[in-house]
């Protein structure tokens, strides 16, 4: 996962308020359980100590989603009573959540607002196609294709013009899939999409992957499901699930390779937060892999003011200099070491079955620079 957009809560030190609110139930009475929601977030910031600025400023965001057509939640991020950012999530949260400290807790969006690959739909037939762009908080029309109507549909060949009239049919068949194949590919050119669902027609929907670009194909997934199945919308959260599972499956190898010493004894990767400290420190972490809910992503470590100023223990900032030290979580601080350095973060929460608990000893582990 990209994290660049969390910037702006790296620009000042200070204490944050991080507010994490679920807004997936849709009831009659949801806009008073969004008001109770925001009633119990703010009464828990203060609890842990937060300003009363900052606690109004939080109250103040969450209130006004209380008639937001918010489709899961939103994350909410605050310090010295404004509001710094605020993320929409792709998934509810278990309740309200708020924490109050010395970085903001962002590792809950790697679950919650994380891998969301954005997908073309095509719903062909031999006439065309519709064309949709879809997320977890996207679904909107992308493009329709109209292609040839005459002739659509073959007979049985008995005679020389009923076959010639069948070889029609097929061109005008291969016609249409070329024009939807042409018209997927400058969409995704377009929006970017990581990854392209066709359904409908069996033949169709193959004849249209097999003209692809070649560098499409490999992204191009088939469904059976029908073009007007009420069951498609489910496979296509189907599809995008797996497509995650098997790009954080496939940066696990890239891990546990890298795990292997060279010849020097030197490995390209790391575990455990003392290792990942000493790479975040020199700028090493290449990509940061996090299982949430590991033992160590709740270590105590300490941070300065900058982000490769972080230690095991206290005495080990002022050691290399470092006046003013607060205590945080390692997942955080360890976030922010890498979002500062363009590193990416990748929750192991999809592949745990695949996997197994123990990725990275401790949940934490990175991918070097360099050795």
């Amino acid at each position: 996962m990209e994290l660049a957009f969390l910037s702006p809560l790296y620009e000042h030190p200070g204490s944050w308020a991080s507010a994490y609110v679920d807004t997936s139930v849709h009831t009659e009475d949801q806009q008073q359980r969004r008001h109770l929601s925001a009633e119990a977030v703010t009464r828990e910031l203060a609890r842990q100590g937060a300003d009363e600025p900052t606690c109004r400023a939080v109250h103040e965001a969450l209130e006004r989603m209380r008639h937001a057509p918010e489709p899961y939640g939103r994350a909410v991020f605050a310090r010295d009573g404004d509001v710094v950012l605020e993320v929409p999530l792709t998934r509810g949260p278990q309740g309200g959540e708020a924490y109050w400290g010395a970085l903001p807790r962002v590792t809950p969006l790697l679950d919650l607002a994380g891998e969301d690959p954005l997908s073309l739909v095509a719903r062909i037939d031999r006439t065309g196609a519709r064309i949709e762009l879809r997320s977890a908080l996207l679904h909107e029309e992308a493009g329709r294709v109209t292609g040839r109507q005459w002739p659509m549909h073959r007979s049985k060949a008995s005679d020389w013009s009923e076959r010639h009239f069948q070889l029609k049919v097929e061109d005008t068949w291969e016609h249409n899939a070329r024009e939807v194949a042409e018209a997927l590919a400058a969409c995704q050119e377009e929006t970017g999409a990581d990854l392209l669902i066709l359904c409908g027609d069996e033949r169709g929907r193959r004849s249209v992957h097999e003209q692809l670009p070649k560098a499409l194909q490999d992204r191009a997934v088939e469904t059976s499901r029908g073009k007007d199945s009420n069951l498609l919308p489910q496979e296509v959260e189907e599809i995008r699930a797996e497509h995650v599972r098997q790009r954080i499956l496939a940066e696990v190898d890239r891990y546990r390779a890298a795990r292997t010493p060279d010849e020097e004894r030197r490995a390209a990767a790391v575990e455990g937060v003392p290792q990942l400290i000493e790479a975040a420190r020199e700028h090493r972490l290449a990509e940061l892999l996090i299982r949430p809910d590991a033992p160590d992503t709740h270590r105590e470590v300490w941070i300065g003011e900058d982000p490769d100023q972080l230690a095991a223990r206290c005495t080990e900032l002022r050691d290399i200099g470092e006046q003013q030290a607060w205590p945080a979580r390692a997942d955080d601080a360890l976030v922010r070491a890498a979002v500062v350095t363009n590193a990416p973060v990748v929750s192991l929460t999809p592949v745990l079955q695949d996997t197994g608990d123990e990725v990275a000893a401790g949940g934490l582990g990175a991918l070097l620079r360099w050795k």
